[in-house]
């Protein structure tokens, strides 16, 4: 199929057809990723050892971009591999890489081919003469794309040869949290310094732009404020309870926000670090009020109970002290007042009917197509709930989904999942994804019309991002939120912000090309010893202590259960319990289910504390007979001689954690295993 080029695309492709490094700006539906086939097009046919990679942040986009754009246009010409991670390939990424012209890939996939140090998965980024990079602003900070540059900008500054070409692409660069135009400059001066490119955007075609990618209309839908909430009373005086059995020396700031749950997140890990099971336990449970609280602010009352009776169903199951027992009496002895409380429907939610007239407005049209954004999964969730039993929506004829991250967490979607709903959504038996961010970036379906933000702080890029998810004629970008709110304020902020990154981009183009270059160089010189006095500090913090030294302790009920010298690390990724003893520790739950497969290993069941539940991982099977429970890190307080700490990821721990050796294990756990 030919490719045939707009104005103003053409005009951005120049510095790339030039074999320069560039990122292009164009907004959403203006044509990137267009602009990047017939670029890599042009590559292959100039250079007939060339080898292209395509880099996407999202699994669901490499599906997409091979089958709307890659092999319709290249795919009878060149031979090009999309990889994703359940695809069978990315086992034998290396060898995929060298018999292919062009792979459309997760960022993560190629990231873990180059550290990988098998013949059949690793690949260098010498093996590539072209890297396209989509979504580029993610180039920062320890993100995966960065990661990825990292190393190619080390490599340019040693004076390695034969790096590939670079093309970003972006819809919004963004100020990087920046409210000044010199700190919006700074900004995208680091992320060009980060792909080592210059950054490109139509000058002359502007007006052709505008037209081909026109603006939605944008409406500020105001919610009624809400005169009684007898319900969400009700919960903070439950609250007010547990902070009376406390004590008066917790200081927390306002319920039903999200300082709130800043403040109590860090007083469960005071908790923790303290062996103060009271507090720990208490931090937890006002969590989960909290969560009910914002719930109740965003949807319904019943689906706020029902987040409630969900965790205390869980709960129920293991009480080990006298704070267990206070905290579930409170919830018991209130249950019955919240379901009356949550039948009324005249303390209804008032967004709710707002957003109702909006959805019912929007979709007069029977061919409108739209996409109702929400902060959180749960979230997604209890709107869809009440979608499906709203009997004006249904009049309305809106058949809606979900549309979430993919994962292996209850709540998560699977990556078949989202193909199949995106698939559904653009063939029209879907006309409503209710989603979270993952829909913001990238998702390409044209014929959508109608956007709703609902209950979202986000910044500048999601805002753009959101609102080019509208792109057919006449679309709709609403918002809905209550007059002066804090929703409000946000949205107003980043159209502010979105300007300012027009006048940043704008700024650092006008840069002589010579200084321009000394500072972007003088950005990537700083970025390699900021990487390199990283490494040296994390290599540090993980000889701090012997792992003899470190003790691990349920996180749920303060019970030692292992030490560090117990660990090993399998692949890189999975960190499993050796020592036969702590089997005595664990109770074993459901059966993991995970979509994917793996090479050498596979899922085993849940485990979770023998004494309180405290969820701690999973079991895994190595090699097809061996089974070891594989912890999670943030689920243990880790006892060391500077006291009591804990830690997200496996990557922060003050010890050297040992490489799991298999034949060492069996010889060890199996001796009379006959090898004759």
């Amino acid at each position: 199929m030919e490719i045939t080029l707009r104005l103003y695309q053409e005009e951005v492709v120049q510095v790339a057809l030039r074999g320069g490094n560039s990122i292009i700006w164009l907004p959403t539906g203006g044509g990137k990723t267009r602009a990047a086939v017939y670029v890599a097009k042009k590559h292959l046919e100039s250079n007939p050892k060339g080898k292209v990679a395509v880099l996407v942040n999202k699994v669901h986009l490499v599906d997409q971009h091979y089958q709307k754009e890659f092999r319709p246009h290249l795919g009878h010409a060149v031979k090009i591999a999309p990889i994703s991670g359940d695809s069978k390939e990315k086992d034998f990424f290396g060898r995929v890489v060298r018999d292919s012209d062009l792979v459309i890939c997760t960022a993560q996939i190629l990231e873990n081919a180059l550290i990988n140090t098998e013949e059949e998965k690793h690949v260098e980024l010498t093996d590539f003469t072209l890297l396209i990079i989509d979504e580029c602003h993610h180039t920062n900070k320890d993100a995966v794309y960065n990661k990825i540059m990292t190393r190619y900008v080390k490599g340019k500054i040693e004076g390695m040869r034969n790096l590939p070409q670079i093309l970003g692409l972006t819809a919004s660069p963004g100020t990087g949290g920046a409210k000044t135009l010199m700190g919006a400059v700074n900004h995208v001066l680091q992320i060009c310094a980060n792909l080592d490119s210059v950054i490109v955007s139509t000058k002359n075609y502007v007006p052709e732009l505008k037209e081909i990618v026109p603006r939605p209309k944008k409406n500020y839908d105001i919610v009624d404020t809400r005169l009684f909430d007898p319900f969400g009373e009700h919960l903070k005086m439950m609250m007010k309870m547990i902070h009376e059995y406390m004590g008066s020396n917790i200081t927390l700031r306002e319920m039903g926000t999200q300082e709130y749950e800043n403040d109590v997140v860090e007083l469960e890990k005071k908790g923790v670090r303290e062996e103060n099971r009271l507090l720990a336990q208490c931090a937890l449970h006002l969590r989960k009020y909290n969560d009910a609280l914002l719930i109740n602010d965003t949807v319904r009352m019943v689906d706020a109970l029902r987040l409630l009776e969900d965790f205390y169903r869980t709960r129920s199951e293991n009480t080990l002290d006298i704070t267990d027992l206070f905290l579930s009496g409170v919830f018991a002895e209130n249950k019955v007042e919240l379901r009356l409380l949550a039948k009324e429907a005249q303390y209804e939610n008032p967004k709710l009917a707002r957003l109702q007239r909006t959805l019912v407005e929007q979709f007069q049209d029977r061919d409108s197509r739209g996409i109702l954004f929400s902060k959180t999964r749960e979230g997604t969730r209890c709107l869809y709930d009440w979608v499906r039993a709203n009997p004006e929506l249904q009049r309305a004829n809106i058949r809606a989904a979900i549309l979430t991250g993919a994962g292996n967490g209850a709540n998560h979607m699977t990556q078949s999942g989202q193909r199949e709903t995106i698939r559904e959504f653009r063939n029209g038996n879907l006309n409503l994804l209710i989603s979270t961010s993952v829909a913001e970036e990238g998702l390409d379906i044209p014929e959508c019309n109608v956007v709703v933000r609902y209950g979202l702080l986000t910044n500048e890029i999601a805002q753009q991002q959101a609102s080019g998810r509208a792109r057919a004629k006449n679309s709709v970008y609403s918002v809905v939120a209550p007059e002066g709110g804090r929703e409000m304020r946000k949205e107003k902020t980043n159209e502010y912000l979105e300007e300012l990154t027009g006048k940043a981009v704008a700024q650092v183009q006008s840069l002589e090309p010579r200084e321009f270059q000394k500072q972007v160089s003088e950005l990537q010189t700083a970025a390699v010893m900021v990487r390199i006095l990283a490494s040296r500090q994390r290599d540090e913090r993980r000889q701090r202590y012997d792992p003899a030294q470190v003790q691990f302790v349920c996180r749920g009920c303060f019970a030692p259960v292992a030490h560090g010298d117990d660990i090993r690390v399998v692949n890189d990724t999975q960190h499993v319990n050796v020592n036969p003893d702590f089997r005595n520790y664990y109770q074993v739950g459901g059966q993991v289910h995970i979509e994917r497969t793996f090479e050498d290993w596979e899922p085993g069941r849940v485990i979770s504390c023998a004494a309180c539940g405290q969820e701690w991982g999973m079991e895994v099977k190595l090699r097809r007979v061996v089974v070891l429970p594989c912890l999670k890190i943030k689920n243990f307080s880790m006892k060391s001689p500077r006291g009591n700490h804990t830690v997200k990821q496996w990557k922060e721990v003050e010890f050297l954690v040992e490489e799991f050796d298999f034949t060492e294990y069996v010889s060890n756990n199996f001796p009379d295993l006959d090898l004759d």
